[in-house]
């Protein structure tokens, strides 16, 4: 466990020093377009399913930096989502606190300590695995698999996140590039053998949706 505390730090230190640097912006979430922000947005919100828009659901937005997820939230006029949000930056949930007093938010290390909060009806991560920095492949890879377990265990019906697809003309060595058949195996050992994989929205990027249960 050690080695996947020693990576988290790597990975949060990073995102820190970017949000000290760019603010509460898209920059400051530490991605270069604005117009694919809303679309992955779009995207992790797409794991509520079309039968449950409009009744209150529970979202708990991991890695939520200053909340920006409910920025778009309350922009698309979503109001039936109950959202939180966690993360590690002592900075970035006082930001989203400020911004949004009637939210609750959580700054924990799940992978050090047992965040109090009651199970929630869906969890994403949106950017949390994207990138690997100074990490190597199975270093990554350690702590994706470490972090999906403990996250999972947050949620009743199902979660959300992201990485970079392998189907790309070339692969940048600071994110992390995850082949489908690997992300397939790790979660169906792992998790569930009940996921969706959406790499249809045009970036070079995939999600998966992981289900408690099988969709009938």
């Amino acid at each position: 466990m050690q080695d996947e505390i020693q990576s988290a730090l790597v990975i949060a230190e990073h995102y820190e020093k970017v949000f000290a640097e760019f603010g509460d912006t898209f920059r400051g979430a530490d991605w270069p377009k604005e117009s694919d922000v809303l679309k992955r947005y779009e995207v992790m919100l797409g794991i509520i399913p079309k039968d449950s828009v409009g009744q209150t659901t529970t979202l708990l937005d991991f890695g939520c930096g200053s909340a920006q997820l409910m920025d778009h939230i309350g922009r698309t006029k979503r109001d039936w989502i109950q959202y939180s949000g966690m993360d590690v930056s002592e900075s970035c949930i006082k930001t989203a606190s400020e911004k949004y007093p009637k939210c609750s938010f959580y700054c924990n290390n799940i992978l050090t300590d047992k965040p109090a909060v009651p199970p929630f009806d869906y969890v994403v991560m949106n950017g949390v695995l994207t990138e690997k920095l100074s990490l190597s492949q199975e270093e990554m890879l350690k702590f994706t698999e470490t972090l999906l377990v403990k996250v999972f265990e947050m949620t009743a019906k199902g979660m959300a996140f992201n990485v970079m697809s392998k189907i790309v003309d070339w692969e940048r060595p600071d994110l992390f590039h995850l082949s489908m058949d690997a992300m397939s195996e790790m979660i169906g050992r792992k998790l569930s053998r009940h996921f969706v994989v959406r790499h249809d929205y045009g970036l070079y990027e995939y999600t998966v949706y992981i289900y408690k249960t099988a969709n009938q």
